[in-house]
């Protein structure tokens, strides 16, 4: 590929960066993600295992609150990343939290309608890179000020 068209291309994939669910455009772009799915991004085995991440069997309950494996396994963890598959299952959330789209009702992470309820990772949460990897992190950068700033906040009130 010419160097001109490499530029124009990732120039491209910038703007779109700068589109957020704030905007017209954001809007009309959220709808099109939630509606036709994200573009693939793959990684490999060897991936994987560069950046120490176990795959494990499924996760068939718990125990002692750890999880359960179905090889009998109880893995001694302090996070667990739950990856539902291509498409979001909110399901087991019971709570008056979602839209006509059946998507929470959210403002870049925030459930006002339902204070401690957070979302990461949601197509188009509030850029067209919300859901990969290399953008979740300026939406768990804005989930985390927040949960800062509550905690501020209930401290002063403490006080």
């Amino acid at each position: 590929m010419p160097r001109h068209l490499l530029l124009a291309w990732l120039a491209g994939w910038r703007l779109i960066g700068l589109v957020t669910a704030d905007t017209g455009l954001g809007r009309k772009g959220r709808e099109f993600s939630r509606t036709r799915g994200t573009p693939l991004v793959r990684f490999g085995p060897g991936d994987l295992l560069k950046a120490d991440v176990e795959r494990v069997p499924r996760v068939e309950g718990a125990r002692d609150g750890k999880p359960l494996l179905a090889d009998g396994r109880v893995l001694e963890v302090a996070s667990v990343v739950w990856a539902t598959g291509f498409r979001p299952d909110f399901g087991w959330i019971e709570l008056p939290v979602f839209g006509e789209d059946g998507y929470p009702v959210q403002h870049r992470g925030v459930v006002e309608s339902a204070p401690r309820l957070y979302f990461l990772g949601l197509p188009f949460q509030h850029t067209f890179f919300s859901e990969t990897i290399g953008g979740v992190g300026k939406d768990a950068h804005r989930v985390a000020e927040h949960l800062a700033s509550r905690a501020e906040k209930r401290e002063r009130e403490e006080r």
